[in-house]
């Protein structure tokens, strides 16, 4: 207690957890270098030669509810998107999109949400409506929570095949007023 109340006893003090704050940075940097230089293996089979197919969506934001479909508190970092596209668990890629370029992951869903649409959560409901409606592009990184499904080619077959399922089912471009019914 003595060594706590003069002013030599806490310039020890001070220059003590100084000196442990320096050691743990320069070991967690070496850390970091090991690790950069090393290959990590993954039990998941991909094929670097295919690349992932950059798709066009259209983005809006949402900044309301406490938790999402999957259970977890909102946050950023979080999107809402079509189930039957982008499965919860999808983690993904946004360019484009300025200040929110980031990676995103889909623990969201809703029944505004549907088809090349993504809803990203902003923990401002003044930001979310800043960032209205926008076109751009993104990347599948995982497709659902099972990474085996994330091969680039599976994510392209299953797009073509939403994007037939989509053409093929006869929903009017515009509705019709009821004059126009007849």
């Amino acid at each position: 207690m003595k060594l706590m109340s003069d002013a030599r006893g806490r310039i020890i003090i001070t220059l003590t957890l100084t000196a442990c704050s320096v050691a743990v940075y320069f070991t967690a940097r070496v850390d970091s270098h090991l690790v950069d230089s090393q290959q990590i293996s993954s039990s998941v089979p991909t094929s670097q030669s295919e690349s992932r197919a950059t798709l066009r969506f259209t983005a809006t934001a949402y900044c309301k509810g406490t938790t999402t479909k999957s259970g977890v508190k909102v946050r950023a970092g979080i999107a809402a998107a079509d189930p039957k596209l982008l499965p919860v668990g999808s983690v993904i890629e946004v360019s484009s999109a300025g200040p929110y370029d980031g990676i995103y992951t889909v623990l969201d869903t809703g029944p505004a949400v549907q088809g090349r649409l993504i809803d990203i959560y902003m923990w401002s409901c003044y930001e979310a409506l800043d960032f209205g409606r926008r076109h751009l592009e993104l990347r599948i990184l995982r497709l659902g929570w099972n990474p085996a499904d994330s091969t680039p080619g599976r994510v392209n077959e299953l797009f073509i095949q939403f994007e037939e399922a989509f053409r093929s089912s006869p929903v009017p471009l515009q509705p019709q007023s009821p004059s126009e019914k007849k």
